[in-house]
């Protein structure tokens, strides 16, 4: 039975690609075409140890506050600013590309926040900076995600002065 997921023998592995496909022709759009980058990104590595780094958090699954307006349907580019001493039961998730039941329930599973808090407890990072951000990902235009939403993630995340990023995608 290689073909089901580990523990679920009911359940075939997701045809993410198909899907994809299968969402954005359902949405009115020809076909989706996947961003295309030919040359690697080059490897960083840390300048001191992760217990002593600050982490600042992304998240792509459309993770907002309480109190600030949800994102739209479908290429919503903007961000939200997102305080990492928010409750997490203040969380919310708006998103049109994944079943949201579970990030509905626990917003961890697509912004990890408390796990972090929990690591900076454990001595295992060294803390988070005092911001964090969430954007819908699933945003159709490449274009758009590049001349909008990353000018200022990269702005807003300079101005933190993380020692790492991580990018949680949905």
């Amino acid at each position: 039975m290689d073909d089901v997921l580990p523990g679920r023998s009911d359940l075939p592995p997701a045809d993410y690609i198909g899907e994809t496909r299968r969402l954005y022709d359902s949405l009115g759009y020809d076909s989706y075409r996947w961003a295309e980058r030919p040359e690697q990104p080059p490897f960083a590595s840390l300048s001191k140890p992760l217990s002593e780094c600050r982490i600042l958090l992304i998240g792509s699954g459309g993770v907002y506050r309480s109190g600030q307006i949800a994102f739209h349907t479908k290429d919503d580019t903007s961000i939200r600013v997102i305080d990492t001493d928010v409750d997490s039961s203040a969380l919310r998730t708006a998103h049109f590309a994944y079943d949201q039941a579970d990030a509905r329930n626990d917003p961890n599973c697509v912004f990890p926040l408390d796990r972090l808090r929990e690591l900076t407890g454990e001595g295992v990072i060294g803390g988070l900076t005092a911001e964090s951000y969430g954007f819908m990902g699933g945003i159709y235009s490449t274009r758009r995600v590049e001349s909008e939403t990353l000018p200022l993630l990269l702005e807003r995340c300079r101005a933190q002065e993380p020692d790492l990023v991580l990018l949680v995608p949905v």
